[in-house]
């Protein structure tokens, strides 16, 4: 089965980026945790992978290796979005 692949930039101690954890954890749930692959990146162990993505600040949400919300986005706006990606996964995938 195609997933779409979501990871969330946070780095210690930023209290928006427990929010984006959790907002993309119920999130998963809702759409089908089977369709979205997500992941945490902590940003000072994975330096150079979140440079290379262009992450400036914290919370950042990548969707499929693009920076897709260099902060944290509203719950309506990170719908919205992975809904759309969802729908364009190969038709006989979903």
């Amino acid at each position: 089965m195609q997933q779409i692949k979501v990871e969330v930039f946070s780095s210690p101690g930023c209290s928006k980026c427990g929010h984006a954890k959790e907002l993309l954890r119920k999130m998963a749930m809702e759409l089908g945790e089977e369709r979205i692959a997500w992941r945490e990146v902590n940003i000072l162990k994975e330096l150079d992978y979140s440079v290379k993505m262009g992450v400036l600040s914290t919370p950042a949400i990548a969707v499929d290796d693009e920076l897709v919300f260099s902060g944290l986005p509203s719950q309506k706006k990170l719908r919205a979005y992975l809904e759309k990606k969802l729908e364009q996964l190969p038709t006989g995938e979903r």
